[in-house]
């Protein structure tokens, strides 16, 4: 790989992980819904002239396939775009980048029942690593036990389980569905579409006080670097190197998540936050074939035209 494309692979990672941080910052004076459907026309209107200046039938392509382009809209963008950004009113943003790292450990289970995908042995024990993980974190932070905060902690957790879900769900159905359709029309229309669904209930429940300047700094952060720009990166590295050595970014994104809020919110990284972090990503690594024997890393790794990868 390019040192042009590692410097690509890092900001993208950068940037989907620093997406966490900025709902945060902005989720509590937006509101988790009208934060969601602002990311998205946000979006939408930057990626729009990008689709319209190609000149490969992108812009038919969305419109040919318009029905299973609204069901990766719903579940990779609008209802996971409210899920994490209303996780980010009651825990810390390192803690969602990391149960977002999960996907592929839901992705592998959905895909040994949805599409009959086998799981050998090493990847059976990613996903008992991984879980583990899951586990350990949502035990730790899901409020099972009394106490202030216990119940919107738990909420926030099932929340970024639920998102996580829908990301592993997305990748199946539009691999599926929308494998030969141009990845910047994929892209362009789930993010209109993620726009028109939130835009009423954005509308109706928006801030009776208007946000303060973080908070639109936050928001437009989030919309213009995290979803619009790290979009045209994301493509520029799959055209570059190709879908596999893209999907390093992953792996990235949870350090970056937890980097930026100790930076720049003071969060801290607790001894059970590393540890459930570890065997996450150590699984996701078995799960998806990056660790393991060569033979079935090869198996795993058959080439594929990438659906959209859970962001952030």
């Amino acid at each position: 790989m390019k040192t042009p494309d590692i410097a690509r692979l890092l900001v993208l990672a950068a940037l989907w992980g620093a997406s966490y941080l900025f709902m945060r910052v902005g989720a509590g004076e937006f509101g988790a819904v009208t934060m969601a459907g602002a990311r998205a026309a946000g979006a939408a209107i930057l990626l729009l002239p990008l689709l319209a200046a190609r000149r490969d039938g992108s812009v038919r392509a969305m419109a040919g396939h318009w029905r299973p382009i609204v069901i990766v809209g719903l579940t990779n963008s609008a209802l996971p775009f409210v899920l994490f950004s209303f996780a980010a009113l009651s825990i810390n943003a390192s803690l969602s980048a990391i149960f977002n790292a999960a996907t592929p450990l839901y992705a592998a289970v959905i895909g040994l029942l949805w599409l009959g995908q086998p799981i050998g042995k090493e990847r059976a024990l990613g996903l008992a690593l991984g879980f583990a993980g899951v586990t350990w974190l949502v035990w730790d932070n899901a409020g099972f036990k009394t106490g202030p905060g216990s119940v919107a902690t738990g909420w926030a957790v099932v929340a970024c389980v639920a998102a996580t879900l829908l990301y592993a769900f997305a990748a199946h159905y539009s691999k599926q569905r929308v494998a030969d359709v141009p990845p910047l029309a994929v892209a362009t229309g789930s993010q209109l579409v993620a726009a028109l669904v939130l835009a009423i209930p954005a509308l109706l429940l928006r801030p009776a006080v208007a946000p303060s300047p973080h908070a639109w700094a936050a928001l437009a952060a989030l919309t213009v670097g995290c979803t619009a720009f790290a979009y045209v990166l994301f493509f520029r590295l799959i055209a570059n190197v190709g879908a596999s050595r893209t999907m390093a970014v992953p792996f990235l994104v949870p350090a970056f998540g937890v980097l930026w809020p100790v930076l720049f919110l003071g969060e801290g990284v607790s001894w059970r936050l590393a540890a459930g972090s570890c065997l996450i990503v150590l699984g996701t690594a078995l799960t998806t074939g990056v660790l393991g024997s060569a033979r079935d890393s090869q198996h795993r790794a058959a080439p594929q035209r990438p659906g959209p990868v859970a962001e952030r």
